[in-house]
């Protein structure tokens, strides 16, 4: 029995592959055999006309696309949105079907010239009318979904395609009667498959795997209780029948090498509206502005990446470039989402690399107050390492105590609001955090040129082409000036040590370091402490004779001696006043008043009576001790380096050490300009940093001439 459905097809007259727009047309230009393709069409023609009406445009010379009428526009009662070719190759079909559809007297909405969309190529109607399920990322752009939603007043799911073989949403997704649907997850990032999960049962979803995927079995024309298709493994045909459907194959491969199949050969043109539903558009906009040296620092592409990446959209709405060397850039940026929450977590990384929200847009951040002791409302704004600001009362106020990983908490005082970062556990009931992303900006200074060409680079000793070890004294000549300067200045030097310090023999630099005035405090854990004792005292580490490199009978035994030789003393300093303690690093630290910070762990012999073994009080104390630092010298030790590395703002210069690439790549990873990463032996680094020191006889001059 024939159905009063029509569908719309185009006669393959002019049908050839004679370009490549998709992954599909690689290798198969001017292959497709010319009498098959004819055969082929015929055969879905006349399949379909006996189940529904079958309408035809003409085929045109020139336009051998043409044939795939599904991307003529998207059809929904009367009206008609119009497509909106992304390639060129295709953007003379457009008034052909623009005529068509105008004879037929459908009301046709067209586009913006610039804004892609491909008809139901790309936009596909839940089989009960009750959405409409449309794709973006390769041929459509998200920035379409809102035209759709209006002037088809009907909710509109916005999903993003992943694979490039799957460039229309048609050929990885067909939704079915019954409120069944036909699609391949892979094709979808994480998102969008939620999306569909939360929309369609479980017992209604019937995924398909990559081998039915690539045969375009999710490129299907359903009518009513019938799937048309090129070809189904049996494993999809014993589903679909189990679901009620029956199953047409019939093959389709010369269009196959053009990217199309069943579905892209047709476009349904009759498909009722539901007049109990109405428009609902869960795209979201806004707009952003970047400033710095947007191309040659690469900001402008990290920014875009980030929008793309993160499942969004993006309009470039205005680009001034710098016009001399030193000048900067500035662009202004429209970014789209499917979904508020994908709009955030775009914001969030947005805000990170320093966009700007338009200050006439918000006058005051969303702030929720803390109804649990340590306890932050939901979507609560995450704080980076950058100087960061919030609007409040239509005011940018600087947040105080910039720390990576913490909560923003306003509050009101007689000289005006203040802005702080707080720690999740330091949060009290009654604290206003801020929540979400608006009216939030990170301050970055524009890096200069030559920062931009040497920050965050990582150097391996004796590890390239190039002489690595000349790599590394290039960098330890600019680290001992920076020193220097900085002890001249009164700076302060904050160095984080772990124990390999002492095992490479790295003791006696970094004591001598300390000795001259280049420390102004030390962090660490209860190992290093330790270690720079049994050397001292006993002249081993680890139970290693430091001197010849060999083990001493007994000596894994050493490290808990010298603990227990200072717990008999009380303190690391009463050790030094009673003489048992007479070199070493920590006995520099006592004998300079330098102040040292021993966090312990799980792991931790003894410990020491000096270590902290209450955590949370060992992160206030490192949080002290960093305070005001123009300098940290990290020195082979992940877990202690990290950790401070998050404590630590912007602004103060990271030297990261380790024969572990990995240690020094994370610490780069926090993305500050002042960060400098070496990866070698710290004993030999520590060498070479004391010999550089001892070049520099004159002190360091602070005129300018």
């Amino acid at each position: 029995m024939t159905s009063a459905l029509r569908f719309l097809m185009c006669p393959p007259d002019h049908y050839d592959v004679d370009y490549v727009i998709n992954p599909w047309m690689e290798g198969n230009i001017h292959k497709s055999a010319r009498d098959r393709a004819v055969s082929q069409w015929q055969q879905l023609f006349q399949i379909l006309k006996d189940l529904a009406i079958v309408d035809l445009i003409q085929a045109q010379p020139g336009w051998p696309d043409l044939v795939f009428t599904a991307n003529a526009g998207l059809v929904l009662g009367n009206t008609v949105v119009l497509s909106r070719f992304f390639h060129k190759e295709r953007q003379g079909e457009e008034p052909h079907f623009k005529q068509w559809f105008l004879e037929q007297g459908y009301t046709v909405h067209e586009l913006p010239k610039d804004l892609p969309f491909e008809g139901a190529g790309d936009a596909l109607l839940d089989r009960e009318g009750r959405w409409l399920w449309a794709g973006y990322g390769f041929r459509s752009e998200l920035d379409s979904h809102p035209y759709l939603a209006k002037w088809l007043d009907i909710e509109v799911l916005s999903l993003r395609l992943m694979d490039e073989r799957f460039y229309h949403l048609d050929t990885c997704f067909c939704p079915l009667a019954g409120g069944y649907l036909l699609y391949y997850p892979p094709a979808f990032d994480a998102y969008s498959n939620r999306l569909i999960e939360i929309r369609v049962p479980a017992n209604k979803r019937i995924a398909v795997q990559e081998a039915d995927a690539i045969t375009f079995a999710c490129n299907a024309v359903n009518v009513e209780q019938t799937v048309i298709l090129n070809k189904a493994s049996d494993d999809l045909k014993t589903h679909l029948a189990a679901a009620g459907f029956e199953i047409i194959e019939t093959p389709l491969t010369e269009f196959l090498k053009a990217g199309g199949a069943a579905k892209c050969l047709t476009l349904r043109v009759t498909e009722p509206v539901q007049q109990d539903l109405h428009a609902i558009a869960t795209v979201e906009s806004r707009a952003i502005r970047l400033e710095g040296h947007l191309l040659d620092s690469g900001l402008i592409n990290r920014a875009l990446d980030v929008i793309v990446e993160g499942g969004g959209s993006f309009q470039v709405l205005n680009f001034n470039l710098g016009e001399q060397r030193q000048s900067t850039s500035a662009a202004d940026v429209r970014v789209s989402a499917p979904s508020h929450p994908v709009m955030e977590e775009i914001m969030t990384q947005l805000i990170d690399l320093g966009a700007l929200p338009p200050p006439q847009e918000v006058c005051d951040i969303n702030l929720q107050a803390v109804t649990q002791a340590g306890v932050s409302p939901d979507d609560f704004y995450v704080t980076t390492i950058y100087p960061t600001e919030v609007r409040v009362e239509c005011q940018w106020v600087k947040v105080q105590g910039q720390r990576m990983d913490g909560a923003i908490v306003v509050s009101a005082t007689p000289a005006g609001p203040i802005a702080e970062c707080r720690l999740l556990r330091d949060l009290q009931v009654g604290d206003r955090v801020v929540v979400g992303v608006e009216g939030i900006r990170t301050v970055r200074k524009p890096e200069a040129r030559d920062q931009r060409n040497s920050s965050n680079q990582e150097f391996s000793f004796m590890g390239a082409g190039v002489s690595s070890e000349r790599r590394v004294e290039l960098l330890v000549e600019q680290i001992a000036w920076d020193l220097r300067r900085i002890r001249d200045q009164s700076g302060k030097v904050v160095v984080v040590a772990g124990p390999v310090v002492i095992h490479t023999g790295g003791a006696e630099h970094l004591s001598k370091l300390i000795r001259q005035g280049y420390v102004q405090a030390l962090l660490g854990g209860n190992a290093i402490a330790v270690h720079d004792m049994e050397q001292s005292m006993m002249g081993t580490s680890l139970g290693v004779d430091m001197k010849r490199g060999v083990s001493v009978r007994g000596g894994h035994r050493h490290h808990l001696k010298v603990i227990n030789a200072v717990r008999r003393c009380g303190s690391i300093a009463n050790a030094v006043e009673q003489g048992v303690l007479t070199s070493g690093v920590m006995y520099e630290c006592i004998q300079q008043n330098v102040p040292f910070s021993l966090a312990g762990s799980i792991r931790d012999d003894g410990p020491l009576p000096d270590t902290e073994m209450d955590l949370i009080k060992a992160q206030q104390e490192y949080s002290r001790l960093i305070q005001g630092a123009d300098m940290i010298l990290m020195l082979s030790s992940m877990l202690h380096s990290i950790g401070v590395g998050n404590m630590t703002p912007a602004g103060v210069k990271l030297v990261c050490v380790d024969i572990n690439p990995a240690v020094v790549t994370k610490l780069s990873d926090r993305g500050s300009v002042e960060s400098v990463g070496i990866v070698t032996d710290v004993g030999l680094f520590l060498s070479l940093l004391v010999q550089q020191l001892s070049k520099l006889n004159r002190p360091y001059s602070l005129s300018v001439s």
